[in-house]
């Protein structure tokens, strides 16, 4: 299987992390996060819901994979590791066990070494298990943020692949909104929105669509129970497309039947808002600022109980349960710098709970050196489907 990445960028991301291991006075990084192991090595695979784990250390030395047998040709065949250890399933079964046994063969007795603990593939009781393995043995030290922050300025190959996913992203919505009328059932749209996406090469998103008319238009999160549009709705749209596991989301609140008068007011604020935090996302200013103008626009409109508080995250190449690549996330007073290369999603969301109605615009922007481009080539529209 090819990989996705030229050698030579895995090794510069391996160079990469090995620095900034030792700019935090670490001798090596448990790496528990799947998107890590995709960054550094290309490794592709949805096991990380049981324990696996990577050893990479500050030396030169092999990264070391510690995973299960049914993974051991997952990792062969898409990516670079050549030092693939295994744990088997059994009655009492312990893979902390295999993990020390690693770590003191690399000689990090008494070392400080750093854990992803910010990551859905570590659940608490497998950092019980390292946590309790390890104590008194070495230092463990919460290094959550080193290939984190390594992934969050993208190289020209991956914002290629999220270019990728904003195309078919764009084409996921055209299918949905020309599926979308009076009475059409809610999961013939979302299966739609699917077919561009799975029929161009992309990925199944890792998570959503977020989708609900009626009701559950005011939802922010996927739920359960889809449904039939009625004669006069209201439908959410929020969904990512992706490519190579990178994801490019989206985001339309759209009229169904007929527009309303007050809804079309929430859209033009709204989209207003929207273009403010494109124009507010410059290299070199803090991430906050977008959202600072996400609330000058909104409350200087009076929609300021019905805003969020916050207006988007950076995306990346995610795996289940979510495409939000966070941290870090656009909220004020967030000092994080912006700068190019960085991928995020603005979203603009307004839920008046009294009238029952919801207005929401999203897209994804790639940082240049000037300012923000937006990926989408679909404008903002009140649109109405009937």
């Amino acid at each position: 299987m090819a990989l996705h990445f030229d050698r030579a960028e895995f090794e510069g991301r391996i160079v990469a992390a090995r620095k900034a291991l030792a700019a935090d006075g670490l001798d090596a990084l448990l790496l528990f996060a799947q998107e890590s192991l995709y960054y550094l090595t290309g490794f592709d695979t949805s096991g990380f819901v049981f324990f696996q784990c990577a050893v990479l250390t500050r030396d030169e030395g092999a990264i070391t994979l510690l995973t299960r047998r049914p993974d051991l040709e997952q990792a062969r065949r898409t990516s670079i590791l050549s030092d693939i250890r295994l744990w088997y399933d059994k009655e009492g079964s312990d893979p902390s066990r295999e993990l020390f046994e690693i770590l003191a063969e690399k000689g990090l007795k008494g070392a400080r070494v750093g854990i992803e603990l910010r990551t859905f593939g570590l659940t608490a009781d497998k950092h019980e298990l390292v946590r309790e393995r390890l104590a008194g043995w070495c230092e463990l030290v919460d290094a959550s943020h080193i290939v984190r922050t390594l992934r969050l300025v993208k190289s020209p190959a991956e914002i290629a692949y999220v270019r990728r996913a904003a195309e078919l992203a764009d084409q996921s919505l055209e299918a949905m909104l020309a599926t979308a009328r009076p009475g059409a059932f809610e999961g013939d749209i979302a299966a739609a929105g699917s077919v561009p996406i799975l029929a161009g090469g992309g990925d199944p998103p890792p998570s959503g669509p977020v989708l609900g008319s009626g009701d559950r238009a005011l939802l922010i999160r996927s739920a359960t129970g889809f449904r039939h549009l009625d004669p006069v709705d209201q439908l959410i749209l929020e969904f990512a497309g992706s490519y190579r596991h990178y994801c490019a989301c989206l985001m339309r609140t759209v009229a169904i039947g007929r527009g309303n008068p007050i809804q079309r007011a929430m859209f033009e604020v709204t989209r207003e808002a929207l273009a403010a935090m494109t124009e507010a996302a410059r290299p070199g200013r803090p991430l906050g600022e977008i959202d600072d103008a996400h609330r000058r626009v909104y409350d200087a409109a009076g929609y300021g109980p019905a805003r969020m508080s916050a207006c988007g995250y950076s995306l990346g190449a995610l795996y289940r349960p979510t495409w939000m690549d966070v941290p870090p996330m656009l909220y004020s007073g967030n000092a994080t710098p912006a700068a190019p290369g960085m991928v995020l999603f603005l979203h603009a969301i307004l839920i008046d709970a009294a009238k029952n109605l919801a207005m929401s615009l999203g897209h994804t922007i790639v940082l240049t050196s000037t300012g923000a481009e937006v990926l989408s080539r679909l404008s903002p529209e009140y649109t109405v489907c009937s």
